[in-house]
């Protein structure tokens, strides 16, 4: 199926309150042109030279999603018009993000990422690391970012018992962070991707990053 037709076919499984971003890292521009012109705005990439390449290409009104690790020697590219990034696991990073956005006369949003998986390989906060910062206020002097919400990643397995519970914990904690900090303008969990979404919606996930099942296998 051509991705045009593997897009309809997430879109119809994806409640309507669920955005969904479209991971078209290592695709090419042509590629992600024709899931734009099916309807598509909202894409997600994980290297900052490539997604400041793919946006001097393509059409303005598309709305660029951070999602991988990001160096704050990366931030600088991006800056200029990123909607949105997802992987904050540092108040070093935070900082430079909010610089390079009032560099650029912006306010970005961004995701706090909280580590929850079993394999070490994964960046994020712990989830009790990440509630002490808070508790702390460091984030509180930034005046160029937004805190949006959070962002996880869940193990990479078949046990759908564990995957929901990692999930579930992180809605838990969205819910916490939501009440104690922020209130109605933290309203993004992004988490869920193609082999494991369903499971994250079904744990309220407001927004899911999917890729392989749109683009195909890389």
């Amino acid at each position: 199926m051509s991705p045009v037709e593997q897009l309809k076919l997430v879109r119809n499984a994806l409640p309507a309150d669920v955005t969904l971003i479209a991971v078209s890292k290592t695709h090419p521009a042509d590629v992600i042109r024709t899931v734009y012109d099916a309807g598509q705005r909202a894409f997600g990439e994980n290297r900052p030279q490539e997604l400041r390449e793919k946006y001097d290409l393509l059409p303005k009104d598309i709305e660029w999603h951070m999602i991988g690790h990001l160096q704050t020697n990366k931030v600088k590219y991006i800056a200029p018009f990123v909607r949105m990034i997802h992987s904050v696991d540092s108040d070093k990073l935070l900082a430079v993000i909010d610089k390079e956005a009032a560099k650029n006369d912006r306010i970005i949003d961004v995701l706090m990422e909280v580590h929850i998986a079993s394999e070490e390989t994964k960046s994020g906060w712990e989830p009790d690391e990440l509630r002490a910062y808070l508790e702390r206020g460091e984030w509180r002097r930034y005046r160029n970012v937004r805190i949006r919400g959070l962002m996880t990643i869940a193990t990479q397995t078949e046990d759908h018992t564990l995957v929901r519970h990692e999930f579930q914990t992180v809605h838990d904690m969205f819910a916490e962070l939501r009440e104690k900090y922020f209130g109605t303008e933290f309203d993004t969990l992004s988490m869920g991707m193609t082999h494991d979404y369903p499971v994250a919606v079904e744990c309220g996930a407001t927004m899911v990053r999917i890729g392989s099942m749109i683009f195909g296998a890389r």
